[in-house]
């Protein structure tokens, strides 16, 4: 059994995963903003506990993740505001990945999106443009740590039931990208378990091949 933590834990996507982790016998413990989510994440065995990581120190995020073992970002500022897209996506995010490596968790999951980079083409005035911005700066900024990281890209995100079905690398994105949320928490639990995605980028959508052997090319 391992310690857990998810942060932003009342999105879809972390629900879907603390479900799945403490299915599996994990002690999960998930943030949450809002003290009025608590009951919807403690309905998923996972522990609630209320953090403001927008507002929350280094000091204050490391006190929070100190005892797990790893720590699976899946928090975001829900776009329409710049400036809390910022403040959360890039800079509480940033310091997340300082305070894990302060408190000594060394695994950190990042989930992130398809297409995510700095050359990402998304126009200034374009309302998506400032979420682009920031996750690009976030993910690369986790890949310079010393931390045991891995990227998570999914593509356009569906509340479509698991499949548990992906395609890694998917070669030809115009063909669409959907992604169940169910499977990106899917992958983002296997990735835990699997030492060799440590330091990758994964990059996937909805497919035809089994989560585990995907992520390892079996």
């Amino acid at each position: 059994m391992s310690r857990i933590a998810i942060i932003g834990g009342h999105g879809k996507v972390a629900l879907h995963l603390s479900r799945i982790l403490s299915g599996e016998g994990h002690d999960v413990t998930s943030f949450v903003r809002n003290p009025d989510h608590v009951a919807d994440v403690t309905e998923t065995g996972a522990a609630a506990e209320v953090l403001d990581v927008e507002s929350s120190t280094t000091a204050e995020l490391a006190q929070a993740l100190a005892g797990h073992d790893a720590v699976v970002w899946s928090a975001g500022a829900g776009g329409g505001n710049p400036e809390r897209t910022y403040a959360v996506d890039r800079d509480a995010a940033i310091r997340s990945m300082d305070a894990a490596a302060e408190a000594g968790v060394n695994r950190y999951v990042m989930v992130s999106y398809l297409g995510a980079a700095k050359d990402h083409g998304v126009p200034e005035d374009h309302g998506f443009f400032a979420y682009a911005e920031a996750k690009a700066a976030a993910d690369d900024y986790l890949r310079s740590t010393s931390l045991d990281w891995t990227v998570l890209g999914p593509g356009a995100l569906t509340d479509v039931p698991p499949t548990g079905l992906i395609e890694v690398d998917p070669a030809n994105p115009d063909d669409g990208t959907q992604t169940s949320r169910a499977n990106v928490a899917l992958v983002a639990a296997a990735v835990l378990e699997l030492p060799d995605t440590v330091h990758r980028t994964i990059r996937f959508k909805d497919g035809a091949v089994d989560v585990v052997d995907a992520l390892t090319g079996e």
